[in-house]
């Protein structure tokens, strides 16, 4: 899907932002057709230069987008930042409270040159006593439960991915489809606030809302009581993994006939879930012996016969070889800006079969620091002094 073909194509969002929530709600917009133009400090986006498990931050977040490199405080920087925020859809920041007003790019001062303007600010946390904290994705988990939930009993464990910073993005960009819904009928903008926060509280209320209905409290992941029987990893042949799933009566009748456990099949006390599930300790030492038998490849094989829930247990670069993927468009293939080229995940969504793709590669530092200029009415010689100055990059 091009970006000219994009449902959002013709919306202008302006992206003051940086790590991963605010660049996720820009992607999502981006990768469904909206113009993003990423405004970048002199020097680039401090997370281009991150390494360890920060250095896919932006290659993953920042493609579909341009990028224009200014000094925002130097006055000529403003007044193009400004210049754009009066004639964009969307702004998008991520800074901390307050930083951002005192630049003048607080949501007063743009909603007055812009009211029709959605201004979408990713926060640590939405207004309340810890509003002016400094918050980041694991301060976050370990705030509003998740890393408690993850981790064993005493350990708690962040999860293995900014899923807090990437739901919160998208939770904002949630925020803006609706402002600009809204728009159509009011003429008017919103401010529009998501957070790190309260967006993981909402992702472990399924816990807080098991609290309420049993009486007591969930427990972490690893020492849960399932609700199934059977919903496990096993150990197959060759020193690999696969979980497996029984969640169902009919599954269970499905699953005990086609691995011959007949004297399972028959038994009146297992035919319930909560009856097996009261009898986990019996029936898994069975299975993990039974299983250990298999190859992975022969485990699988039998179980998508039989239409159960299983699972290899994958890496994330085993992912770059997954035939699913491959076959359905699930990973574009794109050039970072200082680097090889690289498969990435598509956003997890078709519209009318076609998975959202690729029309602008991860943009070097102030990639369209000239076209974006050039449309605001510099001419080329007053470009060439800003960046002679030293008020604006450009990759030339």
């Amino acid at each position: 899907m091009s970006k000219t073909g994009g449902p959002l194509s013709g919306l202008r969002v302006l992206e003051f932002t940086h790590m991963v929530m605010g660049p996720a709600a820009g992607l999502v917009l981006a990768d469904l057709g909206a113009e993003v133009i990423k405004v970048e400090p002199i020097g680039g986006d401090k997370t281009r230069n991150l390494r360890g498990s920060g250095a896919g931050y932006f290659p993953m977040y920042n493609r579909n987008k341009k990028s224009l490199a200014i000094d925002l405080k130097s006055k000529e920087g403003k007044a193009i930042a400004l210049a754009l925020a009066e004639k964009a859809d969307v702004f998008i920041e991520n800074f901390r409270p307050g930083a951002l007003d005192a630049l003048g790019f607080g949501y007063g001062d743009l909603s007055a040159r812009n009211p029709r303007l959605i201004y979408c600010s990713e926060k640590g946390f939405l207004d309340g006593p810890y509003s002016q904290r400094t918050a980041l994705d694991e301060v976050a988990q370990m705030m509003g439960g998740l890393a408690y939930m993850t981790g064993p009993p005493g350990r708690p464990l962040r999860a293995g991915a900014s899923v807090i910073d990437v739901t919160g993005g998208m939770f904002g960009a949630i925020g803006v489809l609706a402002a600009i819904a809204e728009r159509h009928t009011t003429g008017k903008g919103r401010h529009v606030t998501a957070s790190l926060f309260e967006t993981t509280v909402f992702l472990v209320g399924q816990h807080i809302a098991q609290y309420a209905v049993t009486g007591s409290p969930a427990a972490p992941m690893p020492a849960r009581v399932s609700a199934w029987a059977v919903y496990d990893v096993f150990d197959v042949q060759g020193d690999e993994k696969v979980f497996v799933g029984v969640v169902s009566d009919g599954q269970w009748a499905s699953f005990c006939k086609a691995f011959g456990l007949d004297d399972w099949a028959n038994d009146a006390s297992l035919a319930g879930n909560n009856d097996r599930v009261a009898k986990r300790e019996t029936i898994l030492p069975r299975l993990r012996e039974l299983f250990a038998g298999y190859t992975k490849d022969a485990l699988m094989e039998k179980l998508e016969q039989v239409g159960l829930p299983f699972a290899p247990i994958q890496k994330p670069e085993d992912l770059l070889t997954d035939p699913h993927l491959l076959a359905g468009g699930g990973l574009l293939d794109m050039q970072l800006p200082e680097g090889p080229r690289v498969s990435l995940p598509a956003l997890p969504i078709t519209l009318d079969n076609e998975r959202p793709g690729l029309s602008i590669d991860p943009p070097k530092i102030g990639a369209h620091s000239e076209e974006i200029l050039g449309e605001l009415g510099h001419s080329g010689e007053a470009i060439a002094d800003l960046v002679r100055r030293g008020l604006v990059q450009t990759t030339a």
